[in-house]
């Protein structure tokens, strides 16, 4: 039997993770807190005890809260905003390519190892999922990078509920999982709360491949069946989607990864997640045209089983959330290995509204096909939009993005409507920004106005439970002259990673309160 760890052994793997993430020595930690590097090696092996004082001050060197001493101070933010910021930031790579790739990996028999992969909380849920079901994972080059290798069997009955409930990508287990079993169940999928996403899409889209899903027969979970004749017949697919969406598209493409034959898929995706998925698929030796088109052309294998490596692409969302940053607290920044192809709409909206920015040469992406550029964001004058601003399917402004503009609005001049129309609630969410004196009128649960500019006020807030509403949150706190407190940040932790951190690198006053 296992034995158990002590709470001394898991405090100290914590600190190692958190020191080795930010790339520091034994040695250079403990000159930080003013200890031994002994005194360090031993926490780090639980073989010495840590009084509060010490991990007060262990979490502000490492900038990232090592425990909770109550529940006021879980996961919560301090920041002392009305500062501007300036430097260079490195856009990471990308989340939601990440969750996709993990779930993609179960396609392949061989070693599948990912470089800079996200460390986000989203990839942590996907990883314990995988674990728990017997794929080995291991963190590799300074935790930088992450080898898999997929079991003959898996053990879908050891599942890590907990972790699969969290993340919504778990429905992405779908197209791998079909080619495995007759019959299998998933927990229903978690994630954001942005209202009732449905799994249609999903459904409709691999009937083609003999999956069917009862999600009413057992509560909390959906019961999948596979008709192996329609499965096996390799005849040509060819699949219509009914929703334009992101993860629908990766589904289709991994359960058309490995049926040999052609499977068409019209509607498709082009956005910046699903070139990810088409870019390791073809590593995988699966041939596919019309990349970054709504009309995909796969031509699958029986069998994958290679040892691959993979560079994971840059995040547009995260480039985003800096852009917003350096807009909204009036800042001088430039944003390295920004994907511009993902932006360029964005962009061409922020100078509509008179802002400066500065772009450098386009270059490559370390998976040899996303274009990259340097991005300087330059103080500028901001007027609002003669027209709306809303998102649209790629190469449309991206979904994910929306948000940023409400924030961006609030210091422009002017009024500006805000159209979210693809989310039941997430509008809503906006009007959080009210509470830092921003000026927002609602007008339903998708549209409303933002009137600037704003003389922002600090405030006490519980972090919105979606993404990135909860970072625009943020950013308007690091607007607001005074102390604001950001509580329950785990939605950004979910996203983001070590986004305290990299915005102190760029002069934002932001630490974890930590309640010791």
């Amino acid at each position: 039997m296992k034995k158990m760890k002590t709470y001394h052994q898991v405090i100290g793997e914590t600190i190692e993770q958190m020191r080795t993430d930010r790339g520091l020595t034994q040695g250079e930690l403990a000159e930080m807190v003013g200890t031994s590097q002994s005194a360090i090696h031993r926490i780090e092996k639980g073989g010495q005890n840590v009084s509060l004082e010490m991990i007060k001050k262990l979490s502000e060197a490492l900038g990232s809260q090592i425990l909770s001493i109550n529940d006021s101070a879980k996961q919560s933010f301090r920041i002392r905003g009305g500062k501007e910021l300036s430097g260079e930031i490195t856009v990471n790579t990308s989340k939601n390519a990440a969750v996709g790739l993990l779930c993609a990996s179960l396609l392949n028999a061989g070693k599948t190892t990912f470089h800079r992969i996200a460390r986000i909380e989203e990839v942590f849920r996907i990883i314990e999922v995988l674990e728990s079901i017997g794929v080995k994972c291991k963190w590799t080059n300074r935790h930088r990078d992450l080898e898999i290798i997929s079991p003959r069997e898996l053990k879908l009955e050891e599942m890590d509920l907990e972790a699969a409930r969290k993340t919504r990508s778990i429905i992405m287990f779908l197209g791998p999982l079909l080619h495995r079993y007759k019959h299998f169940q998933l927990p229903y999928a978690g994630g954001c709360s942005l209202g009732t996403r449905t799994v249609e899409p999903h459904i409709k889209a691999l009937e083609s491949f003999g999956l069917d899903v009862d999600a009413q027969c057992r509560s909390g979970f959906y019961d999948v069946t596979v008709n192996q004749h329609t499965l096996n017949k390799y005849s040509d697919r060819y699949i219509v989607l009914i929703e334009r969406g992101d993860t629908v598209t990766e589904n289709v493409l991994m359960a058309a990864a490995l049926s040999p034959g052609k499977t068409t898929i019209v509607g498709a995706s082009p956005n910046y997640m699903v070139q990810d998925m088409c870019f390791f698929l073809e590593k995988l030796g699966v041939k596919i045209s019309g990349i970054g088109t709504t009309t995909l052309t796969v031509r699958g294998r029986a069998r994958i089983d290679e040892n691959v490596e993979y560079d994971v692409s840059e995040d547009p969302i995260e480039a985003m959330s800096f852009i917003a940053a350096a807009y909204v607290t009036n800042s001088e920044i430039t944003i390295q290995r920004a994907p511009i192809e993902f932006l360029e709409i964005e962009l061409e909206i922020l100078k509509s509204m008179n802002a400066k920015f500065e772009k450098s040469s386009e270059y490559l992406s370390a998976n040899g096909r996303t274009r990259l550029i340097d991005l300087k964001i330059m103080k500028s004058e901001l007027v609002a939009p003669k027209d709306k601003i809303h998102p649209m399917p790629f190469p449309g402004l991206n979904i994910d993005n929306l948000p940023f503009f409400s924030v961006i609005a609030a210091v422009a001049k002017g009024r500006t409507m805000i159209h979210d129309w693809v989310f039941e609630n997430r509008a809503i969410y906006t009007t959080e920004l009210s509470n830092l004196n921003a000026k927002v009128e609602l007008l339903d649960a998708h549209r409303l106005y933002i009137e600037g500019p704003t003389n922002w006020r600090p405030a006490d807030l519980t972090a919105p439970q979606a993404l990135r509403p909860a970072v625009v949150v943020l950013i308007g706190m690091l607007a607001a002259p005074g102390t604001s407190i950001l509580r329950n940040v785990y939605p950004i932790n979910r996203g983001y990673q070590d986004f305290a951190a990299r915005l102190r690198h760029l002069g934002a006053d932001i630490s974890p309160l930590t309640g010791i």
